[in-house]
């Protein structure tokens, strides 16, 4: 395997390009490799003199990341880690000022684009959604999907971007999409640390790109930490490439291509690059560049310093073979510059990245001095009229004080002021009470916004169409209903794909997609293999470049495997990215009702709590689940839809527009109208619910079931609390523990929805054990909600509110 020896010496200088051409770029590679180094060490210093509240740099990887950023071409894509800085200055995706605002959480999308100051430093990212909501043209720019802190959660989503390229360039259907790729051409580059290989994603991506042959790019930049923690204690033989030999291809066999570098060799890391790159763009076949021999100047944060932990000995050895250090040495005695000259080049690029920092902080502080500025004389005045004039005055004082304050310095003291003169009234208090209203406003923009795309593209926006039903509509089971969907939006849009665990040849484990991969062919239904992480950062990936994926986990339960990808990655894409980007995947799966601990569970709190960015469906049938893949499917946000697994055998009439009906999101629906009681449930319960409202009719009892149909948004018309006004009683079944999905509603429904002012009763909750179900029927009867439950849990609401009428059952 000769690609995995460690690459030597500086090669040929091409025939074409003359000394002073490769003086010149070497020179350029110099000075933004230095830029970006003395970013770091002045951004270390703002943390630490208060100005920024953390800092986390790449110093110690310029050299590497000036031949990657090489070897990076227009329409390619990056997934790395908080580590790339000098990439993408090289690259020209971000800047030195861009950095700095950053790193002070600037919250001005043009001034900090990555991010509008919501993610720490050096999370970059490239904006590709225009405010119309359409994608930007990918082919024409440089792009970088936007960096997440937990170690290899980039990787999942690094797969997809790659495999974008392979369904690019081998589905010829895909023509049309000529703003996101040249013919698949592009390659999805990666980086991570060396610490981070040992997380469970990294070797799940790892292998499904080498068994999917996409053109992934992964550097590792090893400097033999992860924070303290030395290699020997994270990674058997200390060296990852070694552990990853038997992935190299061989025989005529598919695998990787690895290469092996010293991060402190400028033209051997530009050679490597160069032959990595072009494999894999034009074979598409992944590599890997295990980068070594890398140091950490300044430690792994400001949180701490290496020299707590790294041995006198290694700390000499890092200052020895610093890379840049290594190249300014190897310029001088190549005679490409003179010791006089780069010391001048240093000295001028440290006054430039100065000069950056400067004016992104000036900028900053410009911002923020106006509105204390206006608080101090808005305050100022109301001290003049206030019988607490003292206090007030001392608040003033502080703020005008302050070292370096922030937007809510101001803010808190106007706050704290109103709460004081509370009890008068006066024109001054009420100028600062609209000063407030005004910034809070002002202030939800800068911090609370862009959890969804929110654009004209939104789901939510999707026109109303009805199922349309023919005087002969066939009665099928409910699998051929959701079969007959994603055969008709299949068959409509070419850019749909969907995979998962079983999902191709026999056509998903409840037959919603049987037959379909011998119609569409095995590029658009694919089978993988079991690895859920992976399978969602496909479809992010995918969505990220302009595809409509459909990715599918197995079960509800196993939706845990990927809970790192879809609620950091997935789940905040639009808000970190300050409405950026987006990707619009669907993730489909099935729950509820299985025998068994292992494929019964319903951890809607889970999910509820942790993917807050997806729209989460729980349609009660599939024809309602058909309705909802072809609403999201016509929009651009991402969303997850749980089927009821005791529902695919089920009888339901076909409609004849089965592939462009719609279910609006959000949007409640009484299943049956009652007057006693308002029952809220979802998904298999929502059956239970309704068979035992007829038993309850026979026993006086008349409930009003809603079937809320999505979770996330909720009920956004108050269909529940209307109806609680008529009823004035609420029960909320649904399977997930005590204070799980339960607790949700009921916030929803008493706080949100006003629910409580119409209370006669106390709201009860109907759900699952506290433990996992038990195996078989008796096991599911004893721990999740059942029609006599269900009963008995409404009687015994109707008893307490007349005891007379209703006694007690047992």
């Amino acid at each position: 395997m000769p690609e995995t020896a460690i690459h030597k010496g500086y090669g040929n200088i091409p025939a074409e390009l003359s000394f002073d051409d490769f003086r010149e770029i070497v020179i350029s590679d110099y000075r933004v490799g230095f830029e970006s180094r003395q970013a770091s060490i002045i951004g270390r210093r703002e943390v630490l003199t208060g100005k920024a509240k953390f800092g986390i740099f790449g110093d110690g990887k310029e050299v590497a990341q000036l031949a990657m950023a090489k070897a990076f071409k227009a329409g390619d894509w990056r997934s790395g880690y908080y580590r790339d800085q000098t990439f993408m200055f090289a690259t020209g995706m971000s800047n030195l000022k861009d950095f700095f605002a950053q790193l002070y959480a600037t919250p001005d999308v043009d001034k900090e684009p990555a991010s509008a100051g919501r993610q720490m430093n050096c999370h970059y990212a490239t904006r590709f959604v225009n405010p119309d909501g359409s994608f930007v043209n990918q082919v024409e720019g440089m792009n970088s999907g936007s960096d997440i802190s937990t170690t290899g959660g980039h990787m999942p989503r690094l797969l997809g971007l790659a495999y974008a390229s392979k369904l690019y360039r081998q589905n010829k259907e895909l023509a049309y999409l000529k703003q996101f790729s040249v013919n698949g051409n592009e390659v999805a580059f990666g980086t991570i640390g060396n610490g981070a290989t040992s997380e469970g994603v990294f070797f799940e991506t790892f292998n499904a790109a080498g068994v999917l042959q996409v053109p992934m790019a992964i550097s590792i930049w090893d400097d033999a930490y992860a924070i303290s923690v030395p290699a020997r204690l994270q990674t058997t033989k200390e060296d990852i490439s070694e552990v990853l030999k038997g992935f190299q291809r061989d025989n005529g066999r598919n695998g990787y291509e690895i290469f092996k570098v010293r991060g402190w060799d400028y033209v051997a890391l530009c050679e490597t690059y160069e032959r990595a790159i072009r494999i894999c763009r034009e074979q598409h076949v992944p590599v890997m560049i295990h980068v070594i021999e890398m140091t950490q100047p300044q430690g792994h944060s400001t949180s701490g310093s290496h020299e707590r932990y790294k041995s006198k000995e290694r700390l000499a050895w890092e200052e020895e073979y610093d890379c840049l250090a290594q190249m300014r040495k190897w310029m001088i005695e190549s005679a490409i510059i003179t010791a006089e000259d780069i010391e001048k080049l240093e000295s001028d690029s440290k006054k430039h990245v100065r000069n950056c920092q400067r004016e992104a902080w000036a900028e900053l502080e410009a911002d923020i001095k106006t509105e204390i500025g206006e608080a101090v004389h808005l305050l100022t005045k109301v001290a003049d009229q206030s019988a607490y004039k003292d206090e007030i005055t001392g608040l003033v004082s502080a703020l005008q004080s302050a070292v370096d304050p922030g937007r809510h310095d101001a803010i808190s003291r106007v706050r704290k002021t109103l709460r004081i003169t509370v009890k008068e009234d006066n024109a001054a208090r009420q100028a600062l009470v609209s000063w407030l209203e005004s910034e809070k406003a002002k202030n939800v923009e800068r911090y609370n916004t862009r959890l969804f795309s929110n654009t004209p593209q939104s789901p939510l926006l999707v026109p109303i169409i009805k199922p349309d039903y023919t005087d002969d509509a066939r009665m099928i089971d409910g699998r051929e209903v959701l079969n007959a969907c994603f055969d008709a939006n299949f068959e409509r849009d070419k850019s749909i794909v969907a995979f998962g665990e079983d999902l191709g040849a026999i056509g998903d484990v409840n037959q919603g997609f049987a037959g379909l991969q011998a119609k569409y062919g095995d590029l658009r239904i694919t089978d993988t293999g079991i690895r859920e992480a992976t399978i969602v950062g496909q479809g992010m990936g995918l969505a990220m470049r302009g595809l409509r994926p459909i990715a599918e986990i197995q079960y509800l339960d196993y939706l845990i495997w990927a809970i790192t990808v879809l609620s950091d990655d997935l789940a905040s894409l639009s808000y970190r990215t300050f409405g950026g980007q987006k990707a619009p995947v669907i993730v489909r799966t099935r729950g509820h009702r299985l025998e068994g601990i292992w494929h019964s569970g319903s951890p809607l709190g889970m999910i509820l709590n942790s993917m807050r960015g997806l729209h989460i469906c729980v349609p009660r049938n599939m024809t309602q689940a058909a309705g909802m893949y072809n609403t999201l499917l016509r929009g651009d946000e991402p969303a997850l839809v749980i089927e009821s697994l005791n529902g695919y055998r089920l009888k339901e009439k076909l409609p004849a527009n089965v592939g462009e009906f719609t279910v609006p999101l959000g949007k409640a629906e009484i299943i049956r109208e009652g007057t006693d009681v308002t029952v809220v449930s979802y998904g298999s319960t929502l059956r239970i619910v309704t068979d035992a409202a007829n038993e309850l009719a026979n026993m006086g009892i008349n409930i009003e079931v809603i079937d809320p149909q999505t979770l996330y948004p909720f009920d956004t018309d108050n269909l529940c609390g209307t109806s609680l006004q008529k009823t004035n009683k609420l029960l909320v079944v649904d399977e997930d523990l005590p204070g799980g999905g339960s607790a949700y509603i009921l916030q929803k429904v008493i706080e949100a929805q006003n629910g409580y002012y119409y209370l006669d009763a106390q709201p009860k909750t109907l759900s699952g054990a506290e433990h996992r179900p038990p195996y078989g029927s008796d096991g599911d009867y004893f721990s999740k909600p059942s029609i006599d439950d269900v009963i008995e849990a409404v009687y015994n609401i109707m008893h307490e509110a007349n005891p007379g009428k209703y006694p007690k059952l047992f």
